[in-house]
């Protein structure tokens, strides 16, 4: 596999280029960047299957270096010293990610999967999930669990059930799925796409809702006839979305 690396930082190029050619035998670094502009350059000359891509540069970062490629036809590997950047990324999209300094055997092991998901049937272009998140044309999400990660669309969630510090997702048509992460953290996400917390408990999305029934913060009815709790501190909230305050 072709690689590029784009990072502003040389030390940070060098070593990096090291690592892959002496632990990564199937890449082969191509070529390098140095901003958003050398690195769209770069790409373009050589073609890479993988972009090492530093997030923060001089003028740009690399989600706009992304933007402007177009037609996406490389994985991408974010390498970051920011570790909100790096959750992000994989929260978002499954996009895979380094943190620096970079650990040997994460590289090994990002390098191991974009080479087998290459080869599969079933292949998802990472990094065309995480720009279709960031402008809300192809809705999904990457949801981490204890045996790896599952990919959803997020109109098929119909809401989400805090569960300690899991959260449990419920859809329309499949079975639900307990989830390393806690509520507040899928709020933070999720709220984007109009998803509502109605409870410290519960996350929905509005469009299942057929049913509001008043009471001291009252109770609402999914689709799937699940009745859940709104709490008095959210009631406001909740009518403002419907226009019924």
């Amino acid at each position: 596999m072709k690689a590029v690396i784009i990072d502003d930082e040389k030390d940070s190029r060098q070593i990096l280029a090291n690592y892959v050619a002496k632990y990564c035998p199937d890449v082969v670094v191509g070529g390098f960047g140095e901003s958003v502009a050398t690195g769209i350059e770069a790409i373009q000359k050589h073609q890479p299957d993988i972009v090492f891509l530093d997030i923060e540069m001089p003028y740009g970062n690399g989600f706009d270096l992304l933007d402007k490629i177009g037609n996406i036809t490389f994985e991408t590997v974010f390498v970051t010293a920011f570790d909100n950047y790096a959750i992000q990324a994989l929260n978002q999209s499954a996009a895979y990610y380094l943190l620096k300094p970079i650990d040997i055997d994460e590289l090994i092991k990002a390098v191991a999967k974009i080479k087998l998901e290459r080869t599969e049937k079933e292949y998802i272009q990472h990094a065309r999930v995480l720009l279709d998140n960031r402008t809300s044309k192809q809705q999904k999400i990457m949801l981490p669990t204890l045996e790896g990660f599952e990919i959803a669309d997020i109109p098929s969630i119909v809401y989400c059930e805090a569960v300690d510090n899991f959260t449990r997702f419920h859809f329309e048509s499949q079975p639900p799925l307990l989830i390393c992460r806690t509520l507040k953290y899928f709020e933070d996400i999720l709220s984007g796409h109009r998803f509502l917390r109605i409870h410290r408990s519960h996350l929905i999305n509005p469009h299942f809702v057929v049913r509001y029934s008043k009471g001291k913060g009252g109770y609402v009815t999914l689709k799937n006839n699940q009745e859940l709790e709104v709490s008095p501190a959210r009631k406001k909230e909740f009518l403002d979305l419907f226009g019924q305050w």
